[in-house]
């Protein structure tokens, strides 16, 4: 397929830009971003991660910043979308939590903070380097602040549990241990929508690359979207095209092979 009307790209990180196990970023990949930058192309982070959390690459920026799964999206100059939970409804996801005995982790842009920690929810955070803050003062936070993401240990049989008398919000997860809950009119795909639109962009500019579930409205709302090879099945069935795996820089051969950049010597 020709990538020659390409303008804008997404890339999801946990599992696409940096590889699950390493952990950071390859020397070749973040190569491919500073390539990609120097062709004017504009690039995107979409990712489950809060804006405080979201890693710095030496040498590159994104353009635009794609948060809490799609739900706070922005520049560096201004905030382009926005969609917080619901006061209410962010009250009973944390009471629907309990009654299943799993601590959560609220998120403003500017703070995370738990109500408790559990293993799932420790390892959850340890693959983004990151520890739970316990905070005691975390129901005020929820009662008193704007709510964008809700993220607990959780196994898909749990999801109704976490989402019963809830009026709008959705389970958004990437890892089958955890789960990241946001509103349900919202999602990487609503967020894609908006970065092109305050762009002036078509779908059929973009290009996106992922690898978890929470990826498949991201995928589906750009021409061009590429699962990773070791993406989820549910990615796969849905994308366009499949690269390689994020341990073997995947972005950065499919890159080279459909000429959006050299190679790499």
């Amino acid at each position: 397929m020709s990538l020659d009307n390409i303008k804008i790209i997404f890339f999801d990180i946990d599992g696409t830009l940096i590889d699950i196990h390493k952990r950071q970023i390859s020397a070749r990949t973040l190569e491919t971003l500073i390539r990609l930058k120097e062709r004017n192309i504009i690039l995107c982070l979409s990712t489950g991660r809060s804006p405080m959390t979201v890693p710095r690459f030496e040498g590159w920026e994104p353009d635009v910043f794609l948060t809490f799964n799609g739900s706070y999206c922005y520049t560096r100059q201004q905030v382009i979308y926005k969609n917080p939970l619901s006061t209410e409804d962010a009250k009973q996801i944390v009471k629907n939590a309990a009654a299943i005995n799993r601590p959560v982790s609220a998120a403003t842009p500017e703070r995370l903070a738990a109500n408790g920690k559990d293993a799932d929810l420790v390892k959850y955070f340890s693959l983004a380097k990151l520890d739970v803050d316990v905070s005691d003062d975390f129901d005020e936070m929820v009662e008193n602040g704007e709510i964008y993401q809700i993220m607990s240990g959780g196994r898909e049989s749990e999801y109704p549990a976490f989402l019963q008398d809830v009026k709008n919000a959705k389970i958004a997860a990437w890892w089958d241990r955890a789960v990241d809950i946001i509103p349900a009119d919202s999602g990487k795909g609503v967020g894609i929508a908006n970065v092109l639109a305050h762009y002036h962009l078509t779908n059929e500019e973009a290009l996106a690359f992922g690898d978890g579930n929470n990826d498949i409205d991201m995928l589906q709302a750009v021409g061009t979207g590429v699962a990773m090879a070791n993406g989820s099945e549910e990615l796969k069935a849905v994308a366009d095209d499949i690269c390689g795996h994020a341990a073997d820089d995947g972005v950065y051969h499919y890159c080279v092979e459909h000429g959006l950049i050299a190679a790499i010597g």
